[in-house]
């Protein structure tokens, strides 16, 4: 068997894997979405008490290595060229430049941002698994599954890029405040898979604030009840710039639109477990520091991002873990003006989706992409300086809001279907989940 330096097993696929794969492609959009259901109760689990207390009789155990990677490559999967913002009347002839990325994903992202990176953990290990730069060797299609090299190579192209950064599964002590309470007996639970869409709102917000800047909007700190002290001198270039933009409807515009991203994606995947016929739900019972690392708890590290504290601050602010996930923040790149040099980079550099170079969905991408709007020099130095002055203003950037964001996690598990027959009438789970182990297990 092939395994990645990851320590990851690749994809090899049996006969009966195959026929399981061209049932799955078969599987009905409807079947999916009606018949989508938080099933929490896996094999090997137990509710002690209660009018649904029930003990499984059959041992827990992990997801196929075929079904992990599924689950992955739906969550976290590309899916060719997104098609960017196509026409703004006040950027005629220029092709609008919102973007952040140029790849599209299985799951929306508003004015294509795509600020989401995501973490797993399971039996084997921790990983990060980075999916929103950089276009895959192979993508998943709906053609992909009539050929099982495909098949096979599209889906060791996600695992290939996940990252090992431990060889055990995320710890979190079974008790408040590490997990709501009625997630204290199930959540993260032994052979399950835990997903984590974890949102860089700082990247978000400086995205936000560069999409109004260019619009002809500056940003107003309505917090302290005064304007951004040096921006006069852009008011050339900006049609309303008295008529400023709140600071705090920015930032909370901002995590509104990142929230939306991160419960799309594990979404998306929660469908996919019924067509799989897993178990499991999205949900976001389990304390958000608690996971990225800030808990304060030694004894539960978390996924190990940084953090920093403030007596301005209610919270710890996390930003990231070096040489893994950094966002957009001062914390990681030395300055702000470093943070917006990286995100014209990422919008304008090699691969970036306003790239000459980057391929495309259009018959003639290298046109469409060099239309785009670049950022001048001046641009720069304007969304610098809101950037600089939120930072040095609330002492992180953004100043209200996290710097990073966990919204919804996604755990898919094998079910128990003994639990659902004894305490649920009749329906409570699909043919799927009835047929899961045959049509999975070799």
């Amino acid at each position: 068997m092939t395994t990645f330096d990851n320590g990851l097993a690749a994809i090899e696929l049996t006969g009966k894997e195959r026929e399981a794969l061209k049932e799955l492609s078969e599987f009905p959009f409807y079947e999916a979405v009606l018949g989508r259901r938080s099933r929490r109760f896996p094999v090997g689990g137990e509710i002690p008490d209660g009018v649904l207390a029930f003990k499984s009789r059959k041992d827990s155990r992990p997801l196929t290595d075929l079904q992990r990677a599924l689950v992955l490559a739906t969550v976290t999967g590309q899916t060719g060229w997104h098609f960017g913002i196509t026409r703004h009347p006040g950027y005629q002839p220029q092709f609008p430049n919102y973007s952040g990325s140029a790849i599209g994903r299985t799951f929306p992202s508003a004015a294509g941002f795509h600020t989401t990176q995501f973490f797993f953990t399971d039996d084997s290990g921790t990983y990060y698994l980075p999916t929103r730069d950089g276009v895959l060797d192979e993508q998943l299609d709906i053609n992909t599954f009539d050929s099982d090299d495909a098949v096979e190579n599209a889906l060791n192209a996600v695992l290939a890029r996940a990252v090992r950064i431990s060889d055990e599964r995320l710890y979190l002590p079974r008790e408040q405040p590490y997990f709501e309470g009625h997630n204290t007996w199930i959540g993260n639970w032994p052979g399950s898979l835990l997903v984590i869409p974890v949102a860089d709102l700082a990247q978000q917000t400086l995205l936000n604030i560069a999409f109004f800047s260019q619009n002809g909007y500056v940003i107003y700190d309505d917090i302290n009840d005064r304007p951004i002290p040096g921006l006069e001198k852009y008011r050339h270039r900006l049609d309303h710039f008295d008529d400023p933009q709140p600071l705090s409807f920015v930032e909370q515009y901002s995590l509104a639109e990142a929230s939306a991203e991160l419960m799309t994606s594990s979404y998306v995947g929660h469908l996919a477990l019924g067509a799989i016929g897993l178990g499991g739900w999205s949900f976001d019972g389990i304390d958000r520091n608690s996971v990225l690392g800030a808990s304060g708890n030694p004894e539960v590290p978390g996924l190990g991002f940084r953090y920093d504290t403030d007596d301005r601050w209610s919270i710890p602010n996390p930003t990231g873990r070096d040489g893994v996930f950094e966002s957009y923040t001062r914390q990681h790149f030395g300055s702000m003006r470093k943070v917006v040099e990286a995100l014209v980079e990422r919008k304008f550099g090699p691969g970036g989706p306003f790239n000459p170079s980057t391929p495309g969905p259009w018959k003639d991408s290298k046109k469409v992409r060099s239309a785009a709007a670049p950022f001048d020099d001046e641009f720069i130095e304007l969304l610098t300086a809101q950037a600089e002055y939120v930072d040095e203003t609330f002492g992180k950037f953004p100043g209200t809001v996290p710097s990073v964001w966990i919204m919804n996690y996604l755990q898919a598990q094998h079910l128990d279907t003994d639990f659902y027959d004894e305490k649920f009438n009749p329906g409570a789970y699909l043919g799927t989940h009835a047929r899961e182990q045959e049509r999975w297990n070799s």
